[in-house]
């Protein structure tokens, strides 16, 4: 299946090779004609029949993870999280560290050994390390040289017919739907751009926005589902199953109003079930994409996922469809 490979592939901010083979092997279909630039996006560009409007349909390709920063005489390693991952979830997480995935666990003070206070607060950064069964400290760092990422060794299952569990969704759910476009044919200039670091800054989408300089950009995201116990119902900011998410404003943009509401037409004429992200934290690559240049009109449609940035997230295989369709039909129609 090939989300499951995109969500197993490793592709840490900064260090998407893995990441980018699978989307660049993926993507050259007929009619496709793609390119990479300096820093590393993939950019998929397939002719309009009417040599229309060029829209860009943006996914970033990179995950969050963790850089290795240090290594201990004892052989373990020392590091720092790469994006925005709460260390309350790491303890005792299996990870791949590496282009060779070398197996290794996050460890931490045994409990048993830990004071009462250090109990009752996070642990801290420097207060973990992952262990990989060197035996000392020239062993470990002749595998694992300093600035070497790691990856969750998650692996892709389906919880049922309709719902998923992965590592990275956020975002490749999003390269998912992109790759799925490519399958179709428009009257628009359609360029898929798979790009790199947005957890780090949304660094890649400047640079590919300003090389496409499209009419207008989508952006298509792996977004917070906080449909769980203990928030209540007004507080979710999406809900798993209930189709994909529009967003009206987050904290790097507010999307073009006209393109949400051609968002919103399409939706009702095509039946899509769509929700509203009813949050304003966060941000995505639109954020930088509408300031590029003279400025690009974008809208952001979003896939919910429970966990987001964690080991493992949980997302719907009818959210994802819905998306696409959805997207399919904006194209079509504009």
């Amino acid at each position: 299946m090939l989300l499951a490979r995109l969500s197993e592939a490793a592709g840490v901010s900064s260090q998407e090779t893995e990441i980018r083979g699978l989307v660049k092997t993926e993507a050259a279909k007929p009619g496709v004609e793609i390119q990479t630039d300096a820093l590393g996006n993939v950019m998929a560009y397939k002719r309009g029949r009417k040599n229309g409007p060029t829209i860009m349909v943006a996914a970033h390709m990179d995950e969050v993870g963790l850089m290795v920063v240090g290594v201990e005489n004892s052989g373990l390693l020392r590091f720092k999280p790469v994006g925005g991952i709460d260390r309350r979830v790491l303890v005792a997480k299996e990870v791949l560290v590496g282009p060779d995935r070398i197996p290794g666990v996050i460890g931490s003070k045994p409990i048993h050994l830990q004071k009462r206070n250090e109990r009752n607060t996070p642990l801290e950064w420097n207060e973990l390390y992952i262990d990989i069964g060197a035996r000392n400290k020239d062993e470990a760092e002749k595998l694992v040289p300093i600035g070497t990422t790691a990856i969750f060794a998650t692996t892709f299952e389906s919880l049922s017919d309709e719902i998923i569990m992965g590592k990275a969704f956020d975002d490749r759910v999003g390269c998912y739907v992109l790759l799925e476009l490519l399958d179709e044919e428009y009257d628009c200039n359609l360029v898929c751009a798979f790009t790199v670091q947005e957890e780090v800054g949304l660094r890649g989408a400047s640079v590919a926005a300003y090389g496409v300089n499209p009419d207008l950009a989508l952006v298509i995201e792996g977004t917070t589902a906080s449909d769980v116990p203990g928030v209540p119902s007004h507080a979710h900011a999406t809900t798993v199953g209930k189709g994909p998410a529009l967003t009206v404003m987050d904290r790097a943009t507010i999307p073009a109003p006209a393109l949400v509401e051609m968002l919103k037409d399409v939706a009702a004429q095509e039946s899509i079930p769509t929700q509203f992200r009813r949050a304003t934290t966060g941000g995505t690559d639109a954020g930088v994409i509408r300031l590029t240049k003279g400025g690009i009109p974008v809208a952001g449609v979003s896939v919910p996922c429970r966990y987001i940035h964690s080991p493992a997230s949980v997302a719907s295989l009818r959210d994802i469809e819905a998306t696409i369709r959805l997207v399919k039909g904006f194209l079509q129609r504009y």
